[in-house]
């Protein structure tokens, strides 16, 4: 791959320039007159010098990204990550008993247990809902999801990728099993995850479970985070220009959150337009995380993170605010948002209510 150091706009994001409009010869946006989103404005993006930004430098002046003002349906989101959250947590439980051989399913515990936000099982359950299917029926996959998601954290942390000491305020998997049990227990993470969508799941026919698991397998391989995270391994210490950063992220972050959204609609009995304005959606909240990501690893301590910060500005990483500046980078979060909203007018805005919420949250989140 041939790097380049020009800086492009922002505006030029694929994810931006082309709508989802293109995937349909008919405008099937259907207008809410409750959410009003505010024009985007072309912003160049220039790069500034970060240098003398350290990690917890002035993180509540300059970490204060603010989301574009769209008046979002009235919806108790924390009450309903709260409670999905919980039915996740103690589903994973049930899914992973302790049994012998006792080290390697301590350790799979220690990491799918050990906390953590839910998003990609929660965005599950909702794009579910959100096509009139029912929790029970998507909670197998809702908790693959996590098993796969876990599954690269714990190889991302490893000496020879990441190597990072601190995952969820607690000590890496390879720092408290070792190396070698680390990496069977990503291993076998991942086997349980289509394991347990293929036995689990009960009143989903048996063509919507295969398309699930493909979607799932599609995200997670060569062509999905695998790719990202190669491809992230092959610039280190080159030039990358912003469509290159943009490349490495929707593989290596979105890839799984629109497989979320995606296998969630399926389940759920969705159809072929749904299940393009949820990748959509995804994909823009993907690499959305990705940006506010980058921001708070040289906005936040590592107590607020909860992982070690500012180890991309240290490794001299490509990162959203080292090529554009912590202000563009704001400015290119705000405007991933509203796309991101505008995926959900095609919805009923009272089943589209969480979807919006965790698209808020993802832009405003501070760990």
């Amino acid at each position: 791959m041939a790097f380049s150091a020009t800086i492009p706009s922002c505006t030029h994001s694929a994810l931006l320039k082309n709508s989802p409009l293109n995937y349909f010869k008919m405008p099937f946006m259907i207008p809410f007159p409750n959410l009003k989103p505010f024009p985007m404005k072309n912003n160049a993006c220039h790069a500034e010098n970060l240098a003398s930004v350290k990690p917890s430098q002035g993180a509540e002046s300059i970490m204060n990204i603010k989301p574009v003002k769209i008046a979002l349906p009235t919806f108790q989101f924390e009450e309903y990550m709260t409670s999905k959250s919980r039915k996740v947590d103690k589903a994973l439980d049930e899914a992973l008993p302790m049994q012998h051989p006792e080290k390697i399913h301590e350790a799979m515990r220690y990491s799918l247990l050990a906390g953590g936000k839910r998003i990609r099982p929660v965005l599950c359950i909702a794009s579910c809902e959100l096509v009139g299917g029912d929790e029970s029926l998507v909670m197998p996959m809702a908790c693959a999801l996590e098993m796969t998601h876990t599954m690269s954290l714990i190889h991302d942390d490893l000496p020879a990728l990441d190597n990072d000491d601190l995952r969820r305020g607690k000590p890496t998997n390879h720092k408290v099993f070792g190396e070698r049990t680390a990496i069977l227990a990503g291993d076998a993470l991942l086997a349980l995850a289509f394991e347990h969508v293929a036995a689990k799941t009960v009143g989903v026919s048996t063509d919507r479970v295969v398309r699930a698991i493909t979607e799932l397998g599609s995200a997670l391989g060569a062509e999905g985070l695998l790719k990202g995270q190669v491809t992230d391994l092959d610039s280190e210490g080159k030039d990358v220009s912003l469509s290159e950063l943009e490349y490495i992220h929707v593989h290596k972050t979105a890839k799984l959150l629109e497989a979320s959204v995606v296998c969630g609609v399926i389940i759920g009995g969705g159809n072929v337009i749904e299940i393009e304005r949820v990748r959509n959606y995804a994909r823009c909240i993907g690499l959305l995380f990705q940006v506010v990501d980058d921001i708070l690893d040289v906005t936040k301590s590592s107590t607020v993170l909860g992982k070690t910060a500012g180890k991309d500005l240290l490794s001299d990483k490509a990162t959203y605010p080292k090529l554009m500046g912590i202000e563009n980078a704001k400015k290119f979060a705000d405007e991933l948002f509203s796309q991101a909203t505008k995926e959900l007018a095609y919805f009923e805005v009272s089943k589209a209510a969480p979807l919006y919420h965790l698209a808020k949250y993802i832009v405003s989140r501070q760990n």
